[in-house]
């Protein structure tokens, strides 16, 4: 059975990491099965290097740790979707939806793809938590307190409201998990929720 996984969660709250290690745990278990990975921030770390108009304004969005609009955000993952999407393979979203409008798109999206029960894996970690660890990715937009606290301030607004949406949908099966353990215990936790 294909698997559709979106995972959401506070900045520093591991979706990256957990993201890959269910690529890696897919690609190993269904081997006949490619993975179609769609990480919305690592798109926009990439579009963000190139000039233009665009670009550049999105830049300036990311340096200020404010949230892309939707329009940008939608076109990201929509465009990666058409680009790579075959028909026979799994499907992880990283970091998409963030806000209710994308929520509302990707419901569009599922359907015409034929993605069939999707699983939303919310990693809950206090913001206390996530602050150490962003602290210790060491990555320079994570190393600013300004830029942090409104990333953390666009994750109370707009995101908890999708995480809600998915909790109370019955088009989707939510999954909380706790993200304050090592990242080897969360993904076991993962898959025994994921597999059962």
């Amino acid at each position: 059975m294909l698997q559709t996984v979106i995972f959401t969660g506070r900045s520093g709250a591991g979706k990256g990491m957990q993201s890959q290690h269910l690529e890696k745990y897919l690609a190993e278990h269904t081997p006949d099965t490619p993975v179609l990975h769609i990480e919305t921030g690592e798109y926009f770390r990439k579009y963000v290097q190139e000039s233009g108009a665009v670009w550049d304004r999105a830049r300036k969005i990311i340096e200020l740790g404010n949230r892309q609009p939707d329009f940008l955000a939608i076109w990201m993952w929509t465009t990666a979707f058409i680009q790579n999407f075959k028909g026979n393979e799994h499907l992880v979203f990283d970091g998409a939806p963030r806000a209710l409008p994308e929520a509302h798109i990707l419901d569009t999206a599922l359907p015409f793809f034929d993605r069939n029960n999707p699983v939303v894996v919310y990693l809950k970690v206090s913001q206390g938590w996530a602050e150490e660890r962003l602290k210790g990715r060491g990555r320079a937009d994570d190393l600013k307190t300004e830029v942090v606290a409104r990333r953390f301030a666009f994750f109370d607004k707009d995101v908890v409201p999708v995480i809600e949406y998915y909790r109370n949908n019955p088009a989707y099966r939510f999954l909380e998990i706790n993200g304050e353990q090592t990242p080897e215990e969360v993904f076991s936790d993962i898959i025994k929720q994921l597999t059962v």
